[in-house]
């Protein structure tokens, strides 16, 4: 389930930047706005489905009729010939993925509990399987030449139907009917969390989220093509970088799986603070690397930014993650963690996508030929700025015992 959960995605998402620049010739700002998808999706869909897995249906049902959803809408997605349908058909296969991501925890968590796992030893390993699986969906793409095809959406298409079909042979997950009959609707959607906005250290942190959310997407929007279009270039034309792109981006998920092994170490010998500025600096060098870095002198920059973006992407979710467990009441943890996502994969994805795509086709594009030296400047210079903010406003002192207490 793991591994196919994530395939679905990366079979597509470093991907499809090639196939609307390269095969269908479409402007950025348009672009911008498929991105933007994600999030949107993200503000929306988990919490409604959370309420229906917690009353009426089996999440695994719902989980694996999401995902038959998702796939007929990916199968439709090559036959669109104008970029605001293919919004709309994205949008549409959005609204049933990005749910199942933290369905996907729901269902594991459930049967791993009902067999008596321990949860916190046994899950890791099988969350693993999904970045394996996410690498292998990239690797697939480019080496078949689909990199910029549509057949990129049947790949992912076939993976998530047969994910949605296998998803009903799992274990039952029935309902846990959590939310009590007295709830008020803000309750049941988890907004109440929001009151976490009234804490001053608390509201930084979510803003800071939101701001780092968008820096993620814009190395999965821009990454592949990026690399992609060093094949305008005569002397890069034939390069590993230019024919395996998306080989040399997955390089950044492999280096993900290894920077979680480090991340204790570092939480307890710097603390929370010092850990998110480290990421908020490597996402810094991600993007600057990238602006120097070419396929021949420069192919150790862009490996080393691939390299950096394992730093720059887990330091950040998981350490923000346990900032959260550790500052928060027990009773609204569920819901602040869900803020949390909501902030970065929700506002920071949607923002981080609108906002990119009209920057770069403004300032950045001249008769269809972008920039990217100067694109990837500016990303730093983005990341630099919110380093910076975060050093002198965010305060927080590192307690050893309790980061200690809470990992074990």
């Amino acid at each position: 389930m793991s591994f196919l959960q994530f395939f679905v995605w990366g079979a597509w998402l470093i991907t499809v930047g090639n196939y609307w620049f390269g095969t269908k010739q479409w402007s950025g700002e348009q672009f911008g706005a498929i991105f933007s998808t994600l999030g949107l999706s993200s503000i929306i869909m988990p919490a409604i489905t959370g309420i229906i897995a917690d009353k009426w249906i089996n999440a695994e049902k719902l989980y694996g009729v999401l995902h038959v959803l998702g796939g007929l809408a990916l199968i439709y997605i090559p036959q669109v010939e104008d970029p605001i349908t293919f919004y709309w058909v994205i949008f549409g296969a959005m609204l049933c993925y990005m749910p199942t991501i933290s369905l996907s925890n729901s269902v594991a968590y459930t049967i791993l509990k009902n067999n008596n796992y321990d949860v916190v030893k046994v899950f890791p390993p099988i969350r693993v399987w999904g970045t394996i699986g996410f690498i292998a969906a990239m690797w697939l793409t480019n080496l078949s030449g689909n990199k910029a095809s549509a057949n990129m959406f049947y790949i992912a298409a076939l993976a998530a139907i047969v994910l949605g079909i296998y998803s009903f042979s799992l274990p039952k997950c029935p309902p846990q009917k959590l939310i009590s009959k007295d709830a008020t609707f803000a309750q049941k959607l988890g907004l109440d969390a929001f009151k976490l906005f009234g804490t001053y250290k608390m509201a930084l942190f979510f803003i800071f989220s939101m701001f780092l959310g968008g820096a993620l997407q814009l190395t999965n929007m821009y990454g592949d093509v990026f690399l992609s279009e060093f094949g305008k270039m005569p002397e890069y034309a034939t390069s590993i970088v230019v024919t395996k792109s998306t080989l040399i981006m997955s390089i950044s998920q492999i280096s993900e799986t290894l920077f979680i092994l480090a991340i204790p170490f570092f939480l307890k010998r710097f603390g929370i603070k010092q850990v998110m500025l480290i990421s908020m600096l490597a996402w810094v060098l991600r993007f600057g690397l990238f602006a120097y870095g070419d396929p021949a002198g420069g192919l150790w920059m862009i490996v080393l930014s691939c390299v950096v973006y394992g730093m720059a992407f887990d330091f950040f979710n998981i350490s923000g993650s346990l900032f959260v467990e550790t500052t928060t009441d027990s009773k609204m943890r569920s819901s602040a963690q869900g803020l949390f996502m909501m902030m970065s994969n929700g506002f920071g994805a949607f923002f981080g996508g609108i906002v990119s795509g009209i920057v770069i086709d403004k300032f950045f594009t001249t008769d269809g030929v972008r920039d990217w030296h100067n694109i990837w400047l500016a990303f730093a210079g983005y990341a630099m700025v919110i380093g910076i903010a975060f050093a002198i406003f965010f305060k927080h002192k590192h307690n050893p015992d309790e980061i200690v207490d809470r990992n074990h």
